[in-house]
């Protein structure tokens, strides 16, 4: 939050300035909030660490910070059931479940998100027999738009926790989560280069030996970054804070931002600057704690566009997007990253249903990124594309209604919990539709 009462996001692209900001530390404090939001005429909108590239958590009304809700409330060892505040940061939650003996299934790659603000936009990691964040909550609670609070549950309301596992936002404010932990577990990740022909020719194979698999195409390089993590047995052994220190600070931070800004200053170089970074890539082997291996760190700052597609659409969208770059002269000197997951049952989840390819662009900051994301967003059409909502793109309702075969029951869930708009902002009229447009064609 600066000086002057605005808040901004993690790439600092999105900003607002409420009325006034609530910092919440219970259910309780959260039902207040709202009520008091209500009365004033005000909308009010949770946010965690601001890792959205959207303006999914903007509004002029009330800025609702949760990020103080960051206990664990309950651990049941045995069945692997933990009940956390849903501010708590996905770090320091791997670091409670580590102290008792569990971990998550499976996670994305950034560790700083509140597990309220990674499941409200389907965030994901890499696996294809695996499914995303969402897929692991057995409960949620959730403060509605007239302050009550709901517990949902597959077993009380079905329609109700299917929506809230992937909201928006859009339904109220979660302020806790039961989810599914099992057994804590050592892995070992092994990043390495090969050729992009050899990586695309083989997908299935990869997916199918690792548990984990993803890949980094370099646009003008024809070469790859491959990622595994697979589990193994016997202690963890992390590196050292010296090697910590040199892997992320000079080589993950340090060549990567240097390379990145010569690229912004001089972009007829990027294809060169390319193919050096894959040239300095190597291989890298890590044997750690589950969290630990999955979590890269973020410093340097960039914008980000995210789209699943169906799983076999991989290689070929894959191949027209950096026919796309090649063609168009496009000055891209970050690499698109590729990620597998299963298919799940969140009624506005990407992978709703099938088994998904993630395809993520991004641009080094203070670079033009629209005439590449508007390119990149016509090829995820072709292929029935679905984005992901924390990150950039240009869909509407109209547009989003049809790619997703639950939407009207989605849209049902929010008018039972919020049919003021009470947690409504610009981003969600977008690409959910107002309220009262919803409620009108129902």
């Amino acid at each position: 939050m600066a000086t002057d009462g605005s808040w901004r996001n993690w790439s600092g692209e999105q900003r607002c300035t409420p009325v006034r900001t609530v910092r919440a530390r219970s259910t309780a404090d959260v039902q207040d909030a709202v009520v008091s939001a209500a009365a004033d005429g005000l909308a009010i909108k949770a946010v965690g660490s601001g890792h959205s590239f959207t303006s999914i958590a903007l509004t002029d009304g009330v800025l609702l910070d949760i990020s103080a809700m960051d206990r664990v409330l309950a651990a049941d060892v045995e069945s692997g059931l933990v009940r956390v505040q849903a501010g708590i940061s996905i770090n320091r939650l791997s670091d409670l479940l580590g102290a008792l003996g569990l971990g998550m299934e499976n996670l994305g790659d950034i560790d700083v998100q509140t597990v309220a603000g990674a499941i409200a936009t389907g965030t994901h990691g890499t696996g294809a027999s695996l499914a995303n964040i969402s897929s692991q909550i057995r409960a949620i609670e959730l403060v509605t738009g007239d302050g009550s609070v709901v517990e949902l549950t597959a077993e009380d309301d079905p329609d109700g926790l299917r929506a809230a596992r992937i909201s928006l936002g859009a339904l109220g404010i979660v302020t806790a989560v039961t989810l599914q932990c099992v057994p804590a577990y050592v892995m070992r990740g092994v990043d390495t280069t090969e050729s992009l022909d050899a990586v695309l020719a083989t997908l299935d194979e990869r997916n199918a030996e690792h548990r984990h698999f993803e890949m980094y195409a370099f646009p003008y390089a024809q070469r790859a970054l491959t990622r595994t993590n697979d589990v193994v047995d016997g202690p963890a052994a992390p590196p050292s804070r010296l090697q910590t220190a040199v892997r992320q600070g000079l080589l993950e931070t340090g060549v990567l931002g240097a390379l990145s800004e010569i690229g912004r200053r001089a972009p007829r170089s990027i294809p060169r600057l390319n193919r050096s970074i894959v040239r300095m890539a190597g291989t890298s082997v890590r044997t750690d704690r589950s969290d630990r291996i999955f979590a890269s760190p973020r410093h340097v700052r960039f914008v980000e566009m995210e789209y699943a597609y169906p799983r076999e659409a991989a290689e070929p969208a894959l191949r027209e997007i950096l026919a796309t770059i090649e063609r168009r002269r496009l000055p891209i000197n970050f690499p698109i990253e590729m990620r597998f997951v299963a298919g799940d049952d969140a009624l506005l989840s990407p992978a709703y249903r099938r088994d998904t390819a993630y395809l993520a662009v991004h641009v080094y900051r203070d670079m033009p990124w629209d005439p590449y994301f508007r390119a990149v967003e016509e090829i995820a059409n072709a292929y029935g594309g679905r984005p992901h909502w924390g990150k950039r793109h240009f869909q509407t309702a109209e547009t989003l209604a049809e790619r997703y075969p639950e939407w009207d029951r989605f849209q049902a869930v929010r008018q039972r919990f919020d049919p003021d708009g009470r947690f409504a902002n610009a981003y969600t009229d977008q690409v959910l539709g107002p309220v009262e447009a919803v409620r009108s064609a129902a």
